[in-house]
């Protein structure tokens, strides 16, 4: 195993017990993937049995795109997982993690026909760059893998109808904080549809130009490129409230 697929896996075990410690984790339900960097189409994926909390970076599996396990393990995968996952690798060459969830705030909003809506200035943070998926039960056949990439296309979120959250980056970090920023834009949603109060709604000028001004501030270009200073204070928290990961 070389440093590129060491730092991988350190990244995204790290990912899934921070998962945990925000209230993302599903038991054994749902999964994060990362592609490890290299001329080869390999991705890392959480094993069966294996809660998000307690996952270090050995335990990840490695599979080829085709579903062959390539790690030395007597574990065994999620299927949904891997047709999910294999799905976005296979389609978005940028995909370098892939992040999955089924949270309260995220089922609440993907069950809603109209999905998140433009009600807060944290939903247009991502409202532009989000996608659809309708429900086909669970994800076992692998004929949805074409219909997932099409939904997908290049946005960095896409809504699960009726099933949850999926993110997209080019990093475990950028895919890390596209979900962080769904979940909660979903999280707040939810909140003021609570309240039964009427909406004050956001005049559609307004809306374009904070989606705008969204869209450079996270950029490369931008005062907070998504990930990239998020990460490094995320690990230290980890490190101060669930260390071990690197393992």
């Amino acid at each position: 195993m070389d440093n590129i697929e060491w730092k991988t896996r350190v990244d995204l075990a790290a990912a899934f017990r921070l998962a945990d410690l925000y209230g993302w984790s599903d038991m054994l339900a749902t999964h994060l993937s990362a592609r490890i960097p290299g001329p080869d189409d390999h991705f890392l994926i959480n094993p069966m049995g294996v809660l998000f909390e307690e996952i270090i970076a050995s335990d990840l599996i490695k599979l080829d795109v085709d579903g062959n396990i390539l790690s030395d393990t007597s574990r065994s995968i999620n299927p949904a997982g891997y047709t999910i996952h294999s799905a976005i690798h296979i389609g978005r060459e940028d995909a370098g993690c892939v992040m999955h969830t089924h949270t309260s705030a995220g089922l609440g909003v993907a069950t809603q026909k109209d999905g998140l809506l433009p009600l807060t200035q944290m939903a247009l943070a991502v409202i532009a760059n989000t996608g659809y998926h309708d429900y086909e039960g669970p994800a076992f056949d692998l004929r949805e893998r074409d219909r997932l990439i099409a939904d997908l296309k290049d946005f960095n979120i896409l809504i699960l109808r009726n099933h949850g959250l999926l993110t997209v980056g080019k990093t475990v970090s950028e895919a890390f904080m596209w979900m962080y920023r769904a979940e909660r834009a979903c999280r707040f949603q939810l909140s003021f549809q609570q309240a039964g109060a009427e909406a004050q709604q956001i005049p559609g000028p307004v809306q374009q130009i904070s989606i705008e001004r969204s869209k450079k501030a996270i950029s490369s270009s931008g005062h907070r490129p998504i990930g990239e200073f998020e990460w490094p204070a995320l690990l230290r928290k980890l490190n101060r409230q669930n260390p071990g990961f690197d393992h």
